[in-house]
Protein backbone atom coordinates (compact mmCIF):
# COMPACT_ATOMS: atom_id res chain seq x y z
CA UNK A 1 0.00 0.00 0.00
CA UNK A 2 1.79 3.65 -0.88
CA UNK A 3 2.20 5.76 1.80
CA UNK A 4 -0.05 8.68 0.11
CA UNK A 5 -3.41 9.19 -1.81
CA UNK A 6 -3.79 11.56 -4.69
CA UNK A 7 -7.22 12.62 -4.79
CA UNK A 8 -9.18 15.65 -6.36
CA UNK A 9 -10.70 18.05 -4.26
CA UNK A 10 -13.43 20.57 -5.89
CA UNK A 11 -15.54 23.62 -4.15
CA UNK A 12 -18.57 24.90 -5.86
CA UNK A 13 -21.31 26.69 -4.69
CA UNK A 14 -19.66 30.16 -3.13
CA UNK A 15 -17.15 27.82 -1.05
CA UNK A 16 -13.94 28.39 -3.66
CA UNK A 17 -14.13 31.79 -1.91
CA UNK A 18 -12.88 30.46 1.28
CA UNK A 19 -9.82 28.76 -0.80
CA UNK A 20 -8.06 31.59 -2.41
CA UNK A 21 -11.17 31.27 -4.88
CA UNK A 22 -9.71 28.69 -6.64
CA UNK A 23 -11.82 25.74 -7.41
CA UNK A 24 -10.47 22.57 -7.77
CA UNK A 25 -7.37 21.41 -6.09
CA UNK A 26 -5.20 18.31 -6.65
CA UNK A 27 -4.08 16.89 -3.13
CA UNK A 28 -1.69 14.49 -1.79
CA UNK A 29 -3.19 13.07 1.83
CA UNK A 30 -0.87 10.50 4.25
CA UNK A 31 -2.66 7.23 3.71
CA UNK A 32 -3.25 7.13 7.22
CA UNK A 33 -4.22 9.77 9.74
CA UNK A 34 -1.76 10.69 13.02
CA UNK A 35 -3.91 8.08 14.68
CA UNK A 36 -2.87 5.01 12.63
CA UNK A 37 -6.36 4.57 11.07
CA UNK A 38 -6.71 4.77 6.77
CA UNK A 39 -7.47 8.71 6.06
CA UNK A 40 -11.21 9.13 5.28
CA UNK A 41 -13.55 12.69 5.17
CA UNK A 42 -13.11 13.38 8.81
CA UNK A 43 -9.68 13.93 8.46
CA UNK A 44 -9.83 15.27 4.69
CA UNK A 45 -11.55 18.37 6.40
CA UNK A 46 -9.20 18.82 8.84
CA UNK A 47 -6.73 18.38 6.29
CA UNK A 48 -8.37 21.48 4.36
CA UNK A 49 -8.99 23.87 6.99
CA UNK A 50 -5.49 23.13 8.44
CA UNK A 51 -3.72 23.68 5.06
CA UNK A 52 -5.66 24.83 2.24
CA UNK A 53 -8.23 27.75 3.68
CA UNK A 54 -6.95 30.88 3.31
CA UNK A 55 -10.05 32.73 4.67
CA UNK A 56 -10.37 32.90 8.34
CA UNK A 57 -14.27 32.24 8.73
CA UNK A 58 -13.76 28.46 9.37
CA UNK A 59 -17.35 28.49 10.52
CA UNK A 60 -18.75 29.05 6.69
CA UNK A 61 -16.91 25.47 5.86
CA UNK A 62 -16.93 23.50 9.04
CA UNK A 63 -19.10 23.17 12.48
CA UNK A 64 -18.54 21.05 15.21
CA UNK A 65 -16.05 19.29 12.71
CA UNK A 66 -18.25 17.91 10.26
CA UNK A 67 -19.66 19.95 7.09
CA UNK A 68 -21.82 22.91 8.06
CA UNK A 69 -25.36 22.31 7.09
CA UNK A 70 -26.19 23.45 3.49
CA UNK A 71 -23.19 21.90 2.23
CA UNK A 72 -23.29 18.62 -0.21
CA UNK A 73 -20.54 16.49 -0.39
CA UNK A 74 -20.24 14.37 -3.19
CA UNK A 75 -17.97 11.13 -3.41
CA UNK A 76 -16.89 9.80 -7.08
CA UNK A 77 -20.73 11.61 -8.17
CA UNK A 78 -22.38 9.89 -5.21
CA UNK A 79 -23.70 11.42 -2.14
CA UNK A 80 -21.57 11.04 0.77
CA UNK A 81 -24.32 9.80 3.07
CA UNK A 82 -24.50 6.81 0.65
CA UNK A 83 -21.09 5.95 1.16
CA UNK A 84 -20.42 6.37 4.82
CA UNK A 85 -20.37 10.39 5.44
CA UNK A 86 -17.46 11.51 7.45
CA UNK A 87 -15.98 8.13 7.75
CA UNK A 88 -15.49 7.08 4.62
CA UNK A 89 -12.02 5.86 3.74
CA UNK A 90 -10.51 7.36 1.05
CA UNK A 91 -8.94 6.07 -2.48
CA UNK A 92 -6.21 7.05 -4.87
CA UNK A 93 -7.78 9.01 -7.34
CA UNK A 94 -11.33 9.87 -5.39
CA UNK A 95 -12.89 12.55 -6.63
CA UNK A 96 -14.24 14.89 -2.98
CA UNK A 97 -16.92 17.63 -4.32
CA UNK A 98 -18.09 20.61 -1.67
CA UNK A 99 -20.85 22.07 -3.17
CA UNK A 100 -22.82 24.91 -1.14
CA UNK A 101 -26.46 25.75 -1.49
CA UNK A 102 -26.28 28.24 0.46
CA UNK A 103 -26.56 31.92 -1.33
CA UNK A 104 -26.44 34.91 0.45
CA UNK A 105 -28.22 37.95 -0.79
Amino acid sequence: MSDSIPITVEFTGGLEILFANERQHKISLPARSGDGNPSNIAYLLQYLVDNLMKDQRKDMFIMEDNVRPGILVLINDADWELEGEENYELQPGDNIVFVSTLHGG
